[in-house]
């Protein structure tokens, strides 16, 4: 059971770089999709790996085996690989809740403080300008979802070029894009591996709204010129969005504009392959946790002397 707990914990550090390829040969919405969902299954993955590392230690002591009405105490490898196993495990897990504890109060807060702003603004449709000398502008979601802007960036920016900004963060709200930031943010405090993909995940995410806002305008150099100057614009500016609201001028920009001044994507064939690698990453992952899992339960069930009877 313990070498088929390891595999969970090991095959998210082959997923980063996996990710960010697949984002360059897919299309950005298919990209968004495949990375989040493979990130989401390999942190619970490695959740449940840890899970049963601690409750198999656990299940060694005589008192936690009387608890657990086993008859002897659960039957394993040696103490000195299992018990070991179980002291890191529970502290691994400590961290992970507090950590996503506080980034998670911390997200709520800004996220109130964001919609309070919000409401006390005049809106017009689903635009909420503030009055700000910081350039700003991001898709704040909830009901209604809401384009915040402040009246710095509308400056920066001449009309069409505002319609493109707009438009982008319209698709934000439109795909749900902060149901992806918060699932790969989720994934980040599970397992150290996954942090560095919860940066492809928002470019991903980012990408999308770039095609959708070119789509939209019908023009890819004023996309790319209208998400250059908000960049420009506020890069120096104090933003107080929540870490979870998708912005425009989020993310590596350059490498965006560089994606809209080229052609649009067109599927590549190593494509295919990048994500059956990534898929297949977190197969592995997840039968190896489900058959641990189901050999911790067969264990058990013999140390409860449920096989005699």
């Amino acid at each position: 059971m313990t070498a088929l707990l390891l595999l969970p914990l090991l095959l998210p550090f082959a997923v980063p770089a996996l990710a960010r390829r697949a984002l360059d040969r897919l299309a950005p919405v298919t990209a968004l999709w495949v990375i989040t969902v493979s990130a989401v299954v390999l942190a619970g993955c490695s959740l449940a790996a840890l899970g049963g590392f601690v409750l198999t230690g656990l299940l060694k002591l005589p008192v936690f085996a009387a608890l657990g009405e086993l008859v002897h105490p659960l039957p394993t490898a040696s103490d000195l690989v299992v018990v070991p196993a179980a002291a890191v495990s529970v502290g691994a897990l400590a961290v992970c809740a507090g950590t996503f504890a506080r980034a998670a109060l911390r997200e709520f807060r800004a996220f109130r403080s964001a919609r309070s702003e919000a409401c006390r603004r005049p809106a017009a449709g689903d635009l909420c300008v503030v009055d700000s000398p910081h350039p700003d502008a991001y898709a704040l979601p909830g009901r209604p979802h809401r384009i915040v802007v402040t009246t710095a960036m509308l400056r920066s920016l001449d009309v069409a070029e505002r319609e493109a900004l707009f438009a982008h963060e319209r698709a934000h709200n439109r795909g749900g894009h902060h149901y992806f930031l918060a699932a790969a943010e989720l994934a980040a405090h599970c397992h150290p591996a996954l942090r560095r993909v919860r940066g492809t995940i928002r470019l991903a995410a980012e990408r999308a709204a770039d095609e959708a806002a070119a789509a939209a305008v019908g023009d890819r150099r004023l996309t790319a010129r209208a998400i250059a100057r908000a960049a420009l614009a506020g890069q120096d500016a104090r933003s107080a969005r929540p870490d979870l609201a998708p912005a425009a001028t989020s993310g590596p920009v350059p490498h965006r504009v560089k994606a809209l001044l080229a052609a649009p994507h067109v599927p590549r064939p190593a494509a295919a392959w990048i994500a059956a690698l990534l898929v297949a990453c977190t197969a592995v992952s997840f039968a190896s946790s489900a058959t641990g899992v189901l050999d911790f339960h067969h264990r058990v069930e013999i140390a409860q002397g449920e096989e005699s009877r």
